[in-house]
């Protein structure tokens, strides 16, 4: 094959390779929203790693099938597969969208999970030829093109938060199939025939308009596509729905019977109210609250086991974490205090509070005292200079969501003796921290609750931590429609009087709460043995599941079960299944990416082992490959999981981060281009060896540096973030172009199955990296990734030697396109 780069490639080639690259990634993120509200995280996660395997097995489609793609008809090829993809974008949507998710394993369950993956990952091996051709076919100018293809999927991340912005989940999949579309038409423009062109036009004009009438429709609540299976369950169409980047809103009502509350106290007054039922993501659910003024008809708040903390703190100050439909805000009200803040990370929610139903819940944002703040509370916190007299979560996680184990792949800044230090600060000296939790009857979630106050007052100073703290449960009937009990803690940065407790003695003793913990008692001995210990890592190894208090560098609250810990005989006896099954989940589908990982390196050998010319000498690339495809996703993953922290709400986790990485990573790719001139010369070990201490660098020093600007505004933290990510990312950017050119000069029949391997790879790490950041911490994933590249780089020194000798001459686009 030779190589006539700067004849072949032109602005059509980067164009085509920017607009699928930004559809690609737009339809994964977008995936990943509408499955979160079709079934459960863990298994939308799968669904994702599987979709990513596409691209890989279109790459082997290419390196398989060598004679299906001539280099004479490259543009051709390049325009049917582009052509192709956003019909199979619309295919895999619809199919998805009309067959249930199964809630219980059975026969038909599983062939409803494999017929969902098999067709999601179709549209990915579409856009895999594409990409796979253009990085490939074209070795003089793979730098150029993987810039353009890591530039146009840092702008999808920006267009998928557009799009949500604007339209529903399913409509905005339309769109990215309209955009999709255009990326025939830049590649067709290499050729002389125009019908691929006109199909190109016609099918990205068509899309837009039918995205556009199918938002229109469903913003309006009427017949449109939409989600029709959510859970396992058929969904009865809402009144109002909203989506955007991290969650869809929906609501319906209104409703005249008692309001949904599991820790109401048995002995409250009968009572009626109104409200409508906000959902997100067909799993939590907040009810908006009828409320004309008169604080007496919010009397049965003052049962409810989640307002205690206002039993002690009255006619204060008050910041509310995760406002909701505003029943907390309504609480703080009825017990007379005078300045409420309202802290709400969904700007929908808030929206249709204050909004839609504001003269349904008495405009509460108007209320005199009342402030109602779209943030992330931590991240509030930590800039704001105001003092409370009581900062309450109330149940922030729900009950459908908690037992099915949603959370636990997830990290929450609120849970984390960090978290609870900046939220400790912003309370006066005798303020009240209340958190409530469900109360399982073996109590491990509440023991590590407890492990979590503790800690946090033993960073702050406190000697006698148990002084400081009270926790009381509520109990219910339990079963499968909701959880067995409430406990509400209550911990403060000065030791409770003998008032407070007295009191909190004498509310619970009216309502049939139970005292768990306090000055004076502990029902349940471990909860003395936490309080008193103050080694509590060492305490919770000895434990049945894990309870040492979460930090910042392992930030997973819910995740209490260790690998030893899955096969262990308490989750049947003490109701874990369900959120086991969250960790089993993720166990099966590293197994299954190492699997298919396998199977993409191992088929195409096979496959080709009689072809040794084309194989001779390529153990040292394959390493190469092998090794900067996991440490590149298991840097990115552990990057944006600690930068996600520091950022605080997850809509820059797909904007800034994610954005910021990808364009540096084009800007390095693009660099090495010019920079790295010499195929396997000594600028391109200085790009790997910098990588590497640039990435060790950013593993010791951030930590720091997010400590010191943390308490800062939004944009600064934003700059600081994007600075932070930018050396690294575009190191990172520079070694896969590095890599193809001195693959490309042995033989250029090998990079696709090279890029292959390195998708296959990246997919696995991707699981990877959550699997060490839950079993050990983020640090350990990024300096498992450095590792990665140490591979890589001794890799490097080994192929280059064999190749330096053999280069064929290779023109280099050191002049631009």
């Amino acid at each position: 094959m030779s190589h006539r780069g700067n004849e072949l490639v032109g602005r059509p080639v980067y164009a085509g390779v920017f607009v699928v690259s930004l559809a690609t990634l737009m339809f994964q993120l977008l995936l990943t929203r509408i499955f979160s509200v079709t079934m459960w995280y863990h298994y939308a996660f799968m669904a994702i790693s599987l979709a990513m395997f596409g691209m890989t097995v279109g790459a082997l489609i290419v390196y398989l099938r060598p004679a299906w793609f001539p280099e004479e008809g490259v543009h051709r090829q390049l325009a049917r597969a582009s052509l192709l993809f956003p019909v199979l974008i619309v295919v895999a949507l619809v199919t998805h969208l009309c067959i249930p998710f199964p809630k219980d394993p059975s026969v038909v369950g599983i062939l409803s999970i494999a017929i969902n993956y098999t067709v999601i990952a179709v549209p990915f091996v579409a856009s895999g030829v594409c990409i796979a051709l253009a990085l490939t076919r074209f070795p003089a100018h793979v730098g150029s093109l993987y810039a353009s293809d890591l530039v146009g999927a840092s702008v999808g991340c920006v267009g998928m938060v557009v799009l949500l912005h604007w339209m529903d989940g399913p409509s905005a999949v339309l769109m990215t199939a309209a955009i999709a579309a255009i990326g025939p038409v830049c590649f067709a423009r290499a050729l002389e025939k125009t019908r691929t062109k006109r199909l190109g036009t016609a099918l990205a004009l068509g899309l837009a308009a039918l995205a556009t009438i199918n938002a229109s429709v469903v913003r309006d609540s009427g017949p449109g596509l939409r989600p029709v299976w959510v859970k396992g369950r058929a969904e009865e169409p809402p009144i109002l729905e909203r989506w955007n980047s991290f969650s869809r809103v929906a609501v319906w009502g209104p409703y005249k019977e008692g309001a949904a509350i599991w820790g109401m106290s048995a002995k409250v007054p009968k009572f009626e109210t109104e409200r409508y039922v906000i959902n997100i993501d067909a799993s939590a659910s907040t009810d908006v609250t009828r409320f004309d003024g008169d604080l007496e008809k919010l009397a049965w708040l003052r049962y409810d086991i989640t307002n205690l903390a206002h039993r002690i703190r009255q006619r204060g100050s008050v910041m509310v974490i995760g406002v909701g439909g505003g029943r907390d805000i309504l609480s703080a009200l009825s017990f007379g205090h005078e300045r409420i803040v309202g802290v709400e990370l969904n700007g929908r929610i808030v929206d249709a509070v204050t909004g839609t139903y504001g003269d349904f819940s008495g405009h509460l944002d108007r209320v005199p005292g009342v402030t109602i703040v779209n943030d992330e509370a931590r991240s509030y916190a930590s800039r704001s200079g105001e003092k409370f007299d009581v900062i309450e979560a109330s149940l922030i996680d729900t009950w459908a969501a908690t037992a099915a184990g949603a959370f636990v792949l997830g990290e929450s800044a609120l849970y984390t003796t960090d978290g609870w230090r900046i939220l400790m600060g912003r309370l006066d000296a005798r303020g009240v921290l209340t958190f409530s939790r469900w109360y399982r009857r073996d109590a491990a979630e509440v023991y590590r609750l407890v492990a979590l106050a503790t800690q946090t007052l033993l960073d702050l100073g406190v000697s006698e931590p148990r002084r400081n703290i009270m926790l009381v449960r509520h109990m219910g009937n339990g079963g499968s429609e909701g959880p067995e009990g409430i406990g509400t803690i209550l911990v403060s940065p000065s030791p409770f009087s003998a008032e407070d407790v007295a009191t909190i003695r004498g509310v619970t003793a009216d309502l049939g709460f139970e005292i768990m913990l306090s000055p004076e008692v502990a029902v349940d001995p471990m909860f003395a043995t936490i309080t008193a210990s103050k080694d509590l890592v060492k305490l919770a190894d000895g434990q049945p599941f894990d309870i040492s208090p979460p930090t910042d560098d392992r930030p997973f609250f819910f995740q209490m079960l260790r690998p030893r810990d899955v096969v262990s005989p308490h989750l049947e006896s003490e109701g874990w299944r369900t959120n086991a099954l969250a960790v089993l989940v993720l166990f099966t589908i590293l197994a299954t990416v190492m699997v298919l990982t396998t199977l993409c390196i191992v088929v195409p050998l096979w496959m080709t082992s009689r072809r040794k010319e084309v194989l001779a000498g390529s153990s040292p690339l394959f390493a190469y490959f092998m090794g900067i495809g996991f440490g590149f996703m298991l840097v990115e993953m552990a990057m944006m999981q600690r930068l996600n922290l520091f950022l605080g709400h997850p809509v820059y986790g797909a904007t800034v981060v994610l954005c910021s990485m990808l364009l540096s990573g084009g800007l390095g790719s693009w660099l090495s281009q010019r920079w790295v001139t010499k195929i396997a010369g000594p600028r391109a070990v200085r790009c790997l060896v910098a990588l590497i201490a640039v990435v060790l660098a950013w593993s010791l020093a951030s930590p720091a540096i997010f400590a010191r600007f943390i308490s800062h505004a939004t944009p600064v933290r934003i700059t600081i973030a994007a600075l932070t990510i930018a050396p690294v990312a575009t190191l990172m950017g520079m070694g896969f172009p590095i890599g193809m050119r001195v693959a490309a000069a042995r033989g250029p029949a090998i990079t696709p199955w090279l890029w292959g391997a390195n998708g296959a790879t990246s997919v696995c790490a991707s699981v990877l990296a959550i699997v060490i950041s839950l079993a050990s911490s983020i640090s350990t994933a990024l300096f498992v990734g450095v590792a990665c590249y140490l591979v890589s780089l001794a890799a490097f020194f080994r192929a280059r030697g064999a190749e330096t000798a053999t280069a064929p001459a290779v023109v280099l686009d050191t002049a631009g396109s």
